[in-house]
């Protein structure tokens, strides 16, 4: 039995007459840059997600970079952002000469943790930057928003693992990962929740004047064709991805509740051993499981990967070194003196296989073996704290 840690072809299958469909449309109108799926696709990401505005591009990555962009980012600015997460946010800061800033995250949920931004604010703070990390929503958007009201800062989301994830908010609402702060990010990656077959972003936003700019900012900075108001890029979601979004997005809530239900499976299975302990689900929001993250004791975390890919299973560390440990950042940035979660969160995270295809098969052979390398392990009473 074979085990992926994503199953694309199988989710493919699934959906396949509609993909070769809408490919094929594509390529008989060939308008491959600009083509008609890109506003449709906008339009349709902008319904299901309540926003005003939504802007294609590129990558998730550049998403980052045009709202840091759309918002004046200069040299000197601050943005703060977690330690625990993927470089791409940070990357974008440093290239347009801000300075990161981490802090530090909460042990359970792996999101940014709000007493640690509070800590880091200084004048030149410009941006905070939350990331929806695994799929679960900052549960502290609420408090993050008010912090950032009350001292003129703006919220970039950074949304990439969590789309289609839902907030529950103190007025007693509901809104999507990605909706609540002044700019949303997403990528498109083929391995998000929400994936197309290659590279892809989108930045959503309520703001008519950020949105006017950040779609100029995309567009190498035109207002009008060969009319430059600003220095831009050329971030630009292919017409072929957006159709192949469009066909997938209507299949969204369906996958999402599959991972959750393959999510909760692993979790019955794993919760009473000693050494792990199972995903944490805030009630604040929505968890989406882009990953599936157990915490192992750390003395055993290493080895139990080494099981499980010695029996032909998959499994990742995200992430192995905070980022303010990372040669890149270690000399540019500044970091929360207190971020002890997001070290000790690094020697002990460990993702096995989701994805809307798994099966219970293919997940009891991964408990299996987790729970037979435990087992000879079973002599040893250092258990998970």
């Amino acid at each position: 039995m074979t085990v992926k840690m994503v199953d694309l072809y199988k989710q493919y299958q699934t959906i396949s007459n509609d993909i070769d469909k809408a490919i094929a449309d594509v390529i008989a109108d060939s308008a491959f840059v600009r083509g008609r799926a890109i506003t449709d696709l906008e339009n349709d990401i902008s319904n299901f997600l309540g926003t005003k505005h939504c802007i294609s591009c590129g990558s998730g990555t550049d998403a980052i970079t045009l709202a840091l962009m759309a918002i004046g980012l200069s040299k000197g600015d601050e943005v703060i952002l977690p330690a625990f997460t993927f470089a791409a946010a940070a990357e974008a800061v440093a290239l347009l000469g801000g300075t990161p800033v981490f802090a530090d995250v909460d042990k359970t949920t792996f999101n940014i943790d709000t007493d640690s931004v509070e800590r880091l604010i200084s004048k030149q703070t410009k941006a905070i930057i939350p990331v929806h990390l695994f799929g679960q929503p900052c549960d502290n958007m609420n408090r993050l928003m008010d912090i950032a009201t009350d001292r003129n800062i703006f919220v970039i989301e950074d949304n990439a693992q969590a789309f289609g994830a839902e907030c529950h908010l103190h007025n007693g609402t509901t809104a999507y990962a990605g909706t609540i702060g002044h700019i949303g990010c997403t990528s498109f990656f083929p391995t998000k929740v929400l994936g197309c077959f290659g590279d892809g972003g989108a930045l959503f936003t309520n703001n008519d004047i950020l949105a006017e700019k950040i779609r100029s900012l995309a567009n190498h900075g035109q207002t009008a064709r060969y009319q430059y108001r600003y220095i831009g890029l050329n971030s630009r979601l292919d017409t072929i991805q957006a159709a192949v979004l469009r066909v997938k997005l209507p299949h969204l809530k369906k996958w999402i509740d599959a991972r959750r239900k393959a999510a909760h499976y692993y979790s019955e299975a794993l919760k009473n051993i000693p050494f792990i302990k199972v995903p944490h689900e805030s009630a604040k929001g929505s968890h989406v499981y882009h990953q599936y993250t157990i915490k192992v004791t750390p003395q055993y975390r290493d080895r139990l990967r080494s099981a499980l890919d010695t029996a032909g299973i998959p499994s990742m560390i995200y992430y192995p070194v905070p980022l303010y440990m990372q040669p890149a950042y270690s000399d540019i940035c500044i970091y929360d003196r207190q971020s002890d979660n997001s070290l000790a969160l690094s020697e002990c995270v460990l993702s096995l296989p989701i994805h809307s295809e798994l099966t219970h098969s293919q997940q009891d052979l991964v408990i299996d073996t987790i729970k037979s390398f435990f087992e000879k392990t079973k002599s040893d009473n250092h258990c998970y704290d």
